[in-house]
Protein backbone atom coordinates (compact mmCIF):
# COMPACT_ATOMS: atom_id res chain seq x y z
CA UNK A 1 0.00 0.00 0.00
CA UNK A 2 1.16 3.54 -0.74
CA UNK A 3 -0.37 6.90 0.10
CA UNK A 4 -1.16 9.49 -2.56
CA UNK A 5 -2.88 12.86 -2.46
CA UNK A 6 -5.90 13.24 -4.68
CA UNK A 7 -8.37 16.08 -5.19
CA UNK A 8 -12.11 15.45 -5.52
CA UNK A 9 -14.11 18.23 -7.19
CA UNK A 10 -17.80 18.83 -6.58
CA UNK A 11 -20.33 21.48 -7.37
CA UNK A 12 -22.06 23.20 -4.48
CA UNK A 13 -24.92 25.65 -4.08
CA UNK A 14 -24.24 28.42 -1.55
CA UNK A 15 -26.93 30.37 0.25
CA UNK A 16 -27.19 34.13 -0.33
CA UNK A 17 -25.26 34.75 2.88
CA UNK A 18 -22.55 32.31 1.87
CA UNK A 19 -22.30 33.98 -1.54
CA UNK A 20 -21.62 37.30 0.18
CA UNK A 21 -18.94 35.77 2.38
CA UNK A 22 -17.31 34.06 -0.59
CA UNK A 23 -17.45 37.25 -2.67
CA UNK A 24 -15.62 39.16 0.08
CA UNK A 25 -13.13 36.32 0.44
CA UNK A 26 -12.41 36.15 -3.29
CA UNK A 27 -11.91 39.91 -3.34
CA UNK A 28 -9.50 39.86 -0.39
CA UNK A 29 -7.53 36.97 -1.89
CA UNK A 30 -7.24 38.79 -5.21
CA UNK A 31 -6.28 42.05 -3.47
CA UNK A 32 -3.63 40.32 -1.34
CA UNK A 33 -2.10 38.52 -4.31
CA UNK A 34 -1.94 41.66 -6.48
CA UNK A 35 -0.62 43.76 -3.59
CA UNK A 36 2.13 41.22 -2.86
CA UNK A 37 3.05 40.94 -6.54
CA UNK A 38 3.34 44.72 -6.93
CA UNK A 39 5.33 44.97 -3.70
CA UNK A 40 7.70 42.25 -4.92
CA UNK A 41 8.20 44.04 -8.24
CA UNK A 42 8.82 47.41 -6.58
CA UNK A 43 11.22 45.92 -4.03
CA UNK A 44 13.26 44.17 -6.72
CA UNK A 45 13.47 47.31 -8.85
CA UNK A 46 14.66 49.35 -5.86
CA UNK A 47 16.99 46.87 -4.17
CA UNK A 48 17.67 44.10 -6.67
CA UNK A 49 16.32 41.58 -4.15
CA UNK A 50 13.07 39.70 -3.80
CA UNK A 51 10.84 39.17 -0.77
CA UNK A 52 10.46 35.88 1.06
CA UNK A 53 7.14 34.47 2.19
CA UNK A 54 8.01 35.40 5.77
CA UNK A 55 8.69 39.00 4.77
CA UNK A 56 5.46 39.22 2.78
CA UNK A 57 3.49 37.74 5.65
CA UNK A 58 4.90 40.36 8.04
CA UNK A 59 4.02 43.14 5.59
CA UNK A 60 0.49 41.72 5.27
CA UNK A 61 0.03 41.90 9.04
CA UNK A 62 0.94 45.59 8.91
CA UNK A 63 -1.33 46.14 5.91
CA UNK A 64 -4.32 44.79 7.82
CA UNK A 65 -3.80 47.41 10.51
CA UNK A 66 -4.12 50.33 8.12
CA UNK A 67 -7.45 52.16 8.00
CA UNK A 68 -7.95 51.80 4.25
CA UNK A 69 -7.41 48.04 4.29
CA UNK A 70 -9.27 47.00 7.44
CA UNK A 71 -11.70 45.12 5.19
CA UNK A 72 -9.08 42.35 4.94
CA UNK A 73 -9.96 41.40 8.52
CA UNK A 74 -13.57 40.64 7.60
CA UNK A 75 -12.69 37.27 6.09
CA UNK A 76 -10.67 34.28 7.23
CA UNK A 77 -6.95 35.06 7.29
CA UNK A 78 -6.03 31.64 5.87
CA UNK A 79 -7.02 32.22 2.20
CA UNK A 80 -5.02 35.47 2.18
CA UNK A 81 -1.98 33.71 3.62
CA UNK A 82 -2.38 31.00 1.00
CA UNK A 83 -2.43 33.70 -1.69
CA UNK A 84 1.10 34.65 -0.61
CA UNK A 85 2.19 31.01 -0.87
CA UNK A 86 0.67 30.78 -4.34
CA UNK A 87 2.62 33.87 -5.40
CA UNK A 88 5.89 32.40 -4.14
CA UNK A 89 5.10 29.16 -5.99
CA UNK A 90 4.42 31.17 -9.16
CA UNK A 91 7.85 32.79 -8.84
CA UNK A 92 9.51 29.39 -8.35
CA UNK A 93 7.76 28.05 -11.46
CA UNK A 94 8.91 31.09 -13.41
CA UNK A 95 12.55 30.88 -12.37
CA UNK A 96 12.62 27.14 -13.05
CA UNK A 97 11.22 27.65 -16.54
CA UNK A 98 7.85 25.98 -15.99
CA UNK A 99 5.68 29.08 -16.38
CA UNK A 100 5.73 32.72 -17.38
CA UNK A 101 6.19 35.65 -15.06
CA UNK A 102 3.37 35.98 -12.46
CA UNK A 103 0.50 38.18 -13.60
CA UNK A 104 -2.08 40.21 -11.73
CA UNK A 105 -5.42 38.60 -11.01
CA UNK A 106 -8.47 40.16 -12.64
CA UNK A 107 -11.78 40.95 -11.02
CA UNK A 108 -13.78 39.71 -13.99
CA UNK A 109 -12.85 36.07 -14.30
CA UNK A 110 -12.70 32.85 -12.34
CA UNK A 111 -12.10 33.33 -8.61
CA UNK A 112 -10.79 30.93 -5.98
CA UNK A 113 -9.77 30.72 -2.33
CA UNK A 114 -7.85 27.99 -0.55
CA UNK A 115 -8.52 26.88 3.03
CA UNK A 116 -6.24 24.69 5.12
CA UNK A 117 -7.33 22.52 8.07
CA UNK A 118 -7.45 25.39 10.54
CA UNK A 119 -10.06 27.20 8.43
CA UNK A 120 -12.71 24.55 7.88
CA UNK A 121 -14.39 21.64 9.60
CA UNK A 122 -15.43 18.35 8.07
CA UNK A 123 -17.69 16.13 10.16
CA UNK A 124 -20.18 13.47 9.13
CA UNK A 125 -19.85 14.44 5.47
CA UNK A 126 -20.56 18.12 6.19
CA UNK A 127 -18.04 20.77 5.13
CA UNK A 128 -18.18 24.15 6.89
CA UNK A 129 -15.81 26.98 6.04
CA UNK A 130 -14.46 29.59 8.43
CA UNK A 131 -16.78 32.57 9.00
CA UNK A 132 -19.79 30.46 7.98
CA UNK A 133 -22.48 29.13 10.30
CA UNK A 134 -23.86 26.44 8.00
CA UNK A 135 -22.18 23.71 5.91
CA UNK A 136 -21.97 23.95 2.13
CA UNK A 137 -24.73 22.30 0.13
CA UNK A 138 -22.46 20.01 -1.88
CA UNK A 139 -23.68 17.72 -4.64
CA UNK A 140 -21.71 14.58 -3.81
CA UNK A 141 -21.44 13.15 -7.33
CA UNK A 142 -19.07 10.50 -5.97
CA UNK A 143 -18.10 9.57 -2.43
CA UNK A 144 -14.85 10.45 -0.78
CA UNK A 145 -12.66 7.48 0.20
CA UNK A 146 -13.66 5.83 3.46
CA UNK A 147 -12.08 7.57 6.42
CA UNK A 148 -10.71 10.39 4.26
CA UNK A 149 -9.63 13.49 6.15
CA UNK A 150 -9.36 16.59 3.93
CA UNK A 151 -6.12 18.53 4.27
CA UNK A 152 -6.98 21.40 1.93
CA UNK A 153 -10.22 22.76 0.51
CA UNK A 154 -10.35 25.11 -2.49
CA UNK A 155 -13.59 26.88 -3.38
CA UNK A 156 -14.00 28.52 -6.75
CA UNK A 157 -16.53 30.42 -8.85
CA UNK A 158 -16.37 30.37 -12.63
CA UNK A 159 -17.49 33.03 -15.10
CA UNK A 160 -20.90 31.37 -15.35
CA UNK A 161 -21.41 32.02 -11.61
CA UNK A 162 -21.15 28.33 -10.72
CA UNK A 163 -19.48 27.28 -7.49
CA UNK A 164 -17.16 24.34 -7.03
CA UNK A 165 -15.19 22.88 -4.17
CA UNK A 166 -12.02 20.81 -4.56
CA UNK A 167 -11.22 18.60 -1.58
CA UNK A 168 -7.67 17.30 -1.22
CA UNK A 169 -7.36 14.02 0.66
CA UNK A 170 -4.71 11.37 1.23
CA UNK A 171 -5.72 7.85 0.32
CA UNK A 172 -4.17 4.41 0.20
CA UNK A 173 -3.42 2.90 -3.19
CA UNK A 174 -2.72 -0.79 -3.52
CA UNK A 175 0.50 -1.53 -5.40
CA UNK A 176 0.26 -4.79 -7.35
CA UNK A 177 3.35 -6.57 -8.56
CA UNK A 178 3.51 -6.88 -12.33
CA UNK A 179 5.50 -9.39 -14.32
CA UNK A 180 7.07 -8.14 -17.51
CA UNK A 181 8.41 -10.31 -20.32
CA UNK A 182 12.15 -10.67 -20.37
CA UNK A 183 13.73 -8.06 -22.58
CA UNK A 184 16.66 -8.62 -24.82
CA UNK A 185 19.78 -7.19 -23.27
CA UNK A 186 21.31 -4.30 -25.14
CA UNK A 187 25.09 -4.22 -25.24
CA UNK A 188 27.02 -1.16 -26.28
CA UNK A 189 29.86 -1.40 -28.76
CA UNK A 190 33.16 -1.77 -26.97
CA UNK A 191 34.40 1.59 -28.25
CA UNK A 192 31.34 3.44 -26.85
CA UNK A 193 31.50 1.69 -23.48
CA UNK A 194 35.19 2.47 -23.14
CA UNK A 195 34.63 6.14 -23.98
CA UNK A 196 31.81 6.38 -21.43
CA UNK A 197 34.03 4.97 -18.69
CA UNK A 198 36.66 7.58 -19.51
CA UNK A 199 34.11 10.48 -19.42
CA UNK A 200 31.11 9.72 -17.18
CA UNK A 201 29.60 13.15 -17.90
CA UNK A 202 29.37 12.56 -21.63
CA UNK A 203 25.79 11.28 -21.57
CA UNK A 204 24.56 14.17 -19.43
CA UNK A 205 26.02 16.73 -21.78
CA UNK A 206 24.61 15.16 -24.91
CA UNK A 207 21.07 14.81 -23.58
CA UNK A 208 20.88 18.28 -22.01
CA UNK A 209 22.32 20.14 -24.99
CA UNK A 210 24.92 21.89 -22.82
CA UNK A 211 28.39 22.57 -24.11
CA UNK A 212 31.31 21.13 -22.17
CA UNK A 213 32.14 24.52 -20.72
CA UNK A 214 28.54 25.26 -19.72
CA UNK A 215 28.16 21.81 -18.18
CA UNK A 216 31.26 22.26 -16.09
CA UNK A 217 29.99 25.64 -14.91
CA UNK A 218 26.70 24.17 -13.72
CA UNK A 219 28.62 21.76 -11.49
CA UNK A 220 30.85 24.46 -9.96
Amino acid sequence: MSKVKRAYRYRFYPTDEQKQILARTFGCVRYTYNWALQLSIDTYQQTGKGLSYKQLSARLTTLKQQAETLFLNEVSCVPCQQALRHLKRAYVNFFEGRAGYPTFKRRHGGQSAEYTRSAFSFQDGQLTLAKMDAPLAIHWSRPLPDGASPSTVTVSRDTADRYFVSILVEEDIACSAQTFPEEKRFEEPRETAAARRQDPCQNSRSTSGLSAQAFDETRS
